[in-house]
């Protein structure tokens, strides 16, 4: 099964692809999806769209896992939920079923622990997928992070 991660944010999105034939995980890509400061919230989110819809069609996922958003009091909390919203509404035209996770079950499924660090996750994503090197930026670990937990969870 092919499964895409997702982090949502507004300024970056993080994304990660995953492979689980044969009873392993493999990762096939990982990244962001950037947008920049000086551009309108409207253009941010229709850059999102644009460059996940091209993800998408890429990869082919057949499943897509999507961090559910975790109430911060900020300036930015409504800006991340309405780019959240971008990326469901994206999967939804492309007909791929959506699972969410809050971190904490994240936590949990990858490191066996709600309260676990980043470090502690970012080892898990590490040996899980076998990777040599940890997935650069955060955000594109967290999303495959994300990809993981749907796969355990399955």
């Amino acid at each position: 099964m092919r499964i895409l991660g997702i982090d949502p944010g507004l300024a970056r999105v993080g994304y990660g692809v995953i492979d689980t034939g044969n009873g392993q995980q493999q990762m096939l890509d990982c990244g962001i999806i950037s947008t920049e400061r000086g551009q309108s919230e409207g253009d941010r989110m229709v850059e999102i769209a644009s460059d996940l819809r091209q993800l998408i069609r890429a990869w082919k996922p057949e499943l897509a896992a999507v961090e559910k958003f975790f109430f911060y009091r900020s300036s930015t909390t409504i800006s991340v939920v309405q780019a959240r919203g971008v990326v469901i509404m994206t999967l939804a035209r492309f007909h791929i079923p959506v699972v969410e996770f809050p971190p904490m079950q994240i936590k949990l499924a990858l490191a066996g622990s709600g309260h676990a660090d980043k470090n502690e996750v970012l080892d898990a994503v590490m040996r899980e997928l076998n990777l040599e090197h940890p997935p650069r930026p955060d955000d594109a670990a967290d999303a495959l992070a994300v990809a993981l937990t749907s796969w355990y969870q399955r």
